[in-house]
Order: structure tokens, then sequence, then C-alpha cells
């Protein structure tokens, strides 16, 4: 019997893609973040945990949201994380455009 694991792993890879961008209820900081990205909490009431890659730090329109964090919220971040002070639908709307690039 052989083993397939090429599929296995693409499999792996699409389940993990598809989870990043998902948002999930605030969860411990010490869940697991994959390397080559970090999580960001998002929200005006409840925050919501994202996980995104580091190579969003490069883009513009993501270095001018840190800007907006950095003047709400200096280094003392309420969730204990990041946190970036926009709407859920913002934020999504955001990393997906860039994440295209």
């Amino acid at each position: 019997m052989a083993i397939r694991l090429p599929s296995v792993l693409s499999a792996k890879h699409i389940l993990r893609r598809s989870n990043l961008f998902s948002n999930q209820a605030a969860a411990p900081a010490s869940q697991d973040v994959p390397k080559g990205y970090f999580a960001v909490y998002v929200g005006e009431g409840e925050k919501k945990r994202f996980v995104i890659p580091v190579s969003l730090l490069n883009q513009p329109s993501f270095q001018e949201l840190l800007s907006i964090a950095e003047e709400e919220f200096g280094f003392s971040h309420p969730m204990g994380g990041l946190t970036i002070p926009c709407t859920e639908d913002m934020f999504i709307n955001l990393t997906a455009d860039l994440h295209r690039l």
C-alpha cells in the first residue's frame, strides 16, 4: 500500500491557509502562530484575532494602520498583542487586497 505524502501535505497547506484569514475569538496568547506570520487583534468592540503574514508589514497601507495603532495605543495594547483600531470588515478587505499583490 503506497502512502501519498504530497497530496496530504498539499491538503494541510490548503487547510492552514484557509484558517489563517478566518477570524477567531480572542484566543490565548500561547496559541501557535506559524513561522512567518503574526497575530493581531482587530475590531471596535469585541476584538477578533487574525494571523497574518509578516510580508504585509512592508505594505504602505498596512504601515498606515500601524501608525494609527501607535497613535491610539502607543506600546500598551489592551489585548496583550498588537491591536489594530479599525472595523473587521475594513481589515479583512485591506489584507485580502494586499495579500493578492
